[in-house]
């Protein structure tokens, strides 16, 4: 038995004994047949940012090897609204790399996520899948490096406050129980994530913790592994899929919306990512961040006021986007600072052996050091459609790899301390600021389309319907016109809590 493959959590994978990249249609149907499943499910994004399910029961084994082979017909127009209803139709086809069991399901079923394709059987290039696939096919035939990223999922879970061992307000960063109330709701979410193929780093409570009205609202955070970009969307998309239906079924409320209430912190979706060649971490040069890293941190700096268009959808994405929230509103980056647009944490760059250290009996026996330096943009929130973000991120990086002046400006858009300090005032005065609003979003997309449209990555259809659809909020004075009336705020809070 491949000892990488043992403990892999995902069933077929235990079953098939091969990884989920080398699933063929042979092996789903040998796992349906010798596992007794009974229903097959497609799943697949639209325009909300959800996924949407398509079930198919099992009734021979010719039906499932048509199903698997050819998908079936969905109507494009009720799934994207810039697809019109008279031309509409779509084949949704299943990939087989994806399968995984539903662990909610009743009747024992194999879940698959689909690609779409167009009338004439080539992939639908306005699809928020495909247009991710072009972004990295496109990154690495400029680059000759592929593009990695991971995200940091942030979400409230909300349920009657049982009296007992509160956590301090806006305090709640790592806590345990017993003041923490859901720690065990986030290990078995993570644990039903990674029986997907969902690559998982770690889970833990974060600072916001408070109680209104007999309910306490607590957030929890889960963290994913760099892998390439189009895994990375898969594993949150089904991430956010799998907390919702698990906190539906435990009466939870359960909320990744940007903004929570009034002085409380929100959440947010920090998207790392890091460039790789030849299975090497390109971030990181004899020690110290790499030119590479810096290209691709000034790429998405340059184009990050476009780049809200994919990753903050909602009016209330903005709220969060101020000052001292712990939340971006300069375009700038630095080391280790919560305050910039673009973070590099730290890397386990350095020489020092601590394990040998906490550990005396380890001295001697220090295993490989891994190549883990990230970069993180830390603007985006769970309102984005994660494929869009990420391509977005993607093609802005290309840009900065392409930019004769990348390293240029990379210089002058980073800051050593936090950007709100006094001795910042000059620096923060020369910096760009994020938009203000989806208008405002819209507004800086537009003006940037073409690069996002060159090489056929973003379809220009999606694109007009990403502007649509954010000016239609009609939000460009809304922070103004709600400030200091915390009633019209939550007005808008409820109205997008579950977006996304």
């Amino acid at each position: 038995m491949d000892s990488n493959l043992s403990l892999n959590p995902n069933k077929l994978v235990q079953f098939l004994q091969k990884p989920q990249s080398e699933f063929t249609k042979a092996d789903i149907i040998r796992y349906v047949k010798e596992n007794g499943i009974r229903m097959i499910n497609f799943m697949y994004p639209a325009d909300d940012n959800r996924l949407k399910t398509l079930n198919f029961i099992i009734n021979s084994e010719s039906y499932l090897d048509s199903i698997l082979t050819y998908g079936e017909r969905v109507d494009g127009s009720s799934l994207f609204p810039f697809i019109e209803a008279g031309n509409s139709d779509l084949y949704v086809i299943p990939r087989f790399s994806t399968a995984f069991v539903d662990p909610f399901a009743e009747i024992p079923t194999l879940t698959l996520l689909g690609s779409f394709f167009n009338k004439e059987g080539e992939p639908l290039a306005s699809s928020p899948e495909y247009t991710l696939k072009r972004a990295c096919e496109e990154f690495q035939k400029s680059t000759g490096m592929e593009f990695h990223a991971m995200g940091e999922l942030e979400y409230y879970v909300i349920a009657p406050d049982t009296g007992l061992y509160h956590a301090v307000d806006q305090k709640g960063y790592h806590e345990s129980s017993p003041y923490a109330k859901f720690n065990d709701f986030r290990a078995e979410c993570m644990e039903l994530i990674a029986q997907t193929g969902a690559q998982i780093k770690y889970g833990h409570n974060e600072v916001g913790n408070f109680t209104i009205d007999g309910m306490i609202y607590e957030q929890n955070e889960i963290e994913f592994l760099p892998i390439p970009a189009l895994q990375a969307a898969e594993n949150l998309v089904l991430a956010k899929w799998i907390i919702r239906t698990l906190g539906a079924k435990k009466g939870y409320d359960v909320t990744f919306a940007p903004k929570i209430t009034v002085g409380k912190a929100g959440s947010g979706l920090h998207i790392h990512f890091k460039v790789m060649k030849d299975g090497h971490n390109m971030m990181i040069e004899n020690g110290k961040l790499s030119d590479s890293a810096k290209r691709a941190i000034a790429g998405i700096l340059e184009y990050a006021d476009a780049i809200t268009a994919m990753g903050n959808k909602v009016p209330t994405s903005y709220f969060r986007l101020v000052p001292h929230q712990e939340a971006p509103t300069s375009i700038c980056w630095g080391d280790r600072n919560r305050s910039v647009l673009v973070r590099v944490p730290l890397g386990w760059t350095g020489d020092a052996n601590m394990s040998a250290k906490a550990n005396p009996l380890e001295a001697g026996n220090l295993t490989e050091a891994p190549e883990k330096q990230t970069a993180e943009l830390r603007s985006a929130d769970c309102s984005a459609d994660v494929y869009q973000l990420i391509a977005a991120m993607v093609v802005a990086a290309r840009k900065g790899f392409e930019n004769p002046d990348a390293l240029k400006r990379a210089e002058e858009m980073y800051v050593s301390v936090n950007i709100h300090n006094d001795e910042n005032k000059e620096k923060l005065a020369q910096l760009k600021s994020l938009p203000d609003s989806c208008v405002a979003s819209a507004d800086a997309l537009e003006a940037q389309r073409a690069v996002f449209e060159e090489a056929n990555v973003f379809d220009a259809r999606l694109i007009d319907g990403i502007l649509s659809k954010l000016r239609k909020f009609e939000d460009a004075d809304l922070r103004s016109q709600t400030h200091g009336s915390n009633e019209e705020m939550m007005k808008l809070v409820r109205k997008y809590w579950h977006c996304g």
